[in-house]
């Protein structure tokens, strides 16, 4: 499913937040493959376009050491077929503060982000660890750094990854009890964490959380 590499990057984010350490020697190319295992399949239109070098120097372009994790965070097409390389920022005004980011001008040029392996997970990046008012950055929530506001609570959102969900997904998957995208993604996330060596902290899920 799609949401795998979205997953992946967030239980890897778990790990990279406690280890002060060099993201390949963590995310090797094996533990890689072993996420992704489809992401090569021949009948995945995005087959190919995810690759561990693309990975790696995206993540060790990063300033900040945990940014790496979120490679996939807005990607939608690197795991199990049928999928497509869809660029991990979907607005105009992400395109433009993005650009900024990586030093791009994803505006004039919004296909380098399907098209070029490493921009793609730089922009990932990039959403992964920037807060869009109202919503934080995940970056902020993964590592406990987010004290929701008045609203937040009246709204029901709370620290977890359940929050993630609704920074990422919100309008379609949370508020609305359970649900089969919700299930699935907590189910991904609980498996990469297990692989990764790493708890899966309080409020898993955003049944009961309104989007923001």
């Amino acid at each position: 499913m799609a949401t795998r590499l979205a997953v992946a990057a967030m239980a890897a984010a778990l790990l990279l937040a406690v280890a002060a350490a060099d993201v390949g020697s963590i995310i090797t190319q094996d533990v890689y493959n072993s996420m992704l295992p489809n992401r090569d399949n021949s009948i995945c239109p995005a087959n190919g376009f995810y690759t561990y070098d693309a990975f790696i120097q995206a993540a060790n372009a990063s300033s900040r050491a945990s940014a790496p994790a979120a490679t996939a965070t807005r990607t939608t097409g690197a795991s199990s077929p049928p999928s497509s390389a869809r660029p991990p920022t979907r607005q105009t005004a992400n395109y433009q503060q993005a650009g900024d980011a990586i030093g791009e001008d994803l505006v004039s040029n919004p296909d380098l982000v399907s098209t070029d392996p490493v921009i793609s997970f730089k922009t990932a990046i990039w959403f992964w660890m920037t807060a869009q008012s109202p919503k934080p950055s995940c970056h902020d929530v993964i590592l406990g750094n987010w004290t929701p506001s008045s609203a937040d609570a009246a709204a029901g959102r709370v620290p977890g990854y359940g929050a993630i969900t609704n920074i990422i997904n919100g309008g379609i998957e949370c508020g609305v009890g359970p649900n089969d995208a919700n299930v699935n993604r907590i189910g991904y996330y609980e498996h990469y964490c297990d692989m990764l060596g790493v708890g899966y902290g309080d409020n898993l899920d955003c049944y009961s959380q309104q989007h923001f």
